[in-house]
């Protein structure tokens, strides 16, 4: 309850320095307009923004059929951990690109997708893409999903207000005049992506927790993180280059593979979510038999202690 009410109060943050730029730019009617248009993609965005997040990507749907035995085990453990987690199963998908990462969309969980670049299957083992797509899973089940693809709009719209406003405001007529409105330009954005990156922070530890539960094997999901980062630098993300906003979506976030230092970041360090994953008490030993992946219970397992206890 407290991390809902939390990810609201940041929502409205965000909405809120998105009037703020339409009133510095246009006054009141400048602020009415940005209303209508945050209530418009937020509209928008609730139907349509995982169709257009895959197609962005060239997300191919896969499943247990595929003629690929390396797909097909992701896909059937994907439907596997979700039945486990009491969630409908999510359409699976599949993209091409080395760097290794993985994100989940969908409104709500009865329209939830779930997707990995073949980097990622490539370079991890059962084990690992496991521990991963059940982290994206606990995102579906926490309905983090439809957070991030709002603040992922609404943060991208406020920047491309600030530089309409930077090219087209501005005059003295203006509430931010000339000096107001450049500052606002570069203001803005930054204090937008502060928002998101604070609701994207901390969501992922909840989803490293949740996914941990869910697969019933932290230290894989541990190592896989530890994986992915160290690639993510190597291998650049050109999409995800393009289009910044749509970051906070992965597991780690892509931009990392351009090369270049960020002065943000929309995810927790790896090396703490790792620590934390690693002190979770209850681990469960993996078992794999035949086609299924089963957690079998140690003796810690019982326990009720932990970082996120």
């Amino acid at each position: 309850m407290n991390n809902s009410l939390r990810t609201f109060m940041l929502l409205a943050a965000l909405t809120a320095v998105f009037l703020v730029v339409g009133y510095f730019i246009g006054g009141t009617a400048g602020m009415l307009i940005a209303l209508v248009l945050a209530g418009g993609m937020n509209l928008f965005s609730y139907w349509n923004a995982d169709k257009i997040v895959l197609r962005m990507y060239g997300a191919v749907e896969v499943d247990e059929r595929h003629p690929e035995a390396l797909i097909r085990t992701y896909a059937a453990d994907v439907l596997e951990m979700a039945q486990r987690a009491g969630l409908p199963p999510p359409k699976v998908y599949v993209i091409e690109g080395e760097q290794p990462n993985a994100f989940a969309t969908g409104r709500n969980p009865q329209n939830a997708a779930v997707a990995a670049t073949v980097g990622l299957l490539r370079m991890l083992d059962r084990r690992e893409i496991r521990g991963v797509m059940a982290h994206e899973l606990s995102h579906v089940r926490n309905r983090d999903t439809l957070t991030m693809t709002i603040t992922a709009t609404i943060a991208g719209a406020v920047s491309a207000l600030a530089n309409i406003g930077l090219f087209f405001g501005g005059d003295r007529d203006r509430p931010a005049g000339l000096i107001g409105t450049i500052a606002l330009a570069i203001l803005a954005p930054i204090a937008a992506a502060l928002v998101q990156m604070a609701i994207s922070r901390g969501r992922e530890y909840e989803a490293d927790k949740g996914g941990a539960e869910i697969s019933g094997d932290p230290d894989a999901l541990a190592s896989a993180l530890t994986r992915i980062e160290g690639w993510a630098h190597r291998e650049p993300n050109h999409t995800a280059e393009r289009n910044p906003a749509t970051a906070q979506m992965f597991i780690i976030n892509p931009l990392s593979g351009q090369g270049a230092d960020n002065l943000f970041s929309t995810h927790p360090s790896t090396r703490n979510r790792v620590e934390a994953l690693r002190r979770l008490a209850g681990r469960a030993r993996p078992v794999i038999e035949g086609d299924r992946v089963t957690a079998v219970p140690t003796t810690r397992d019982r326990r009720k202690t932990g970082p996120w206890a």
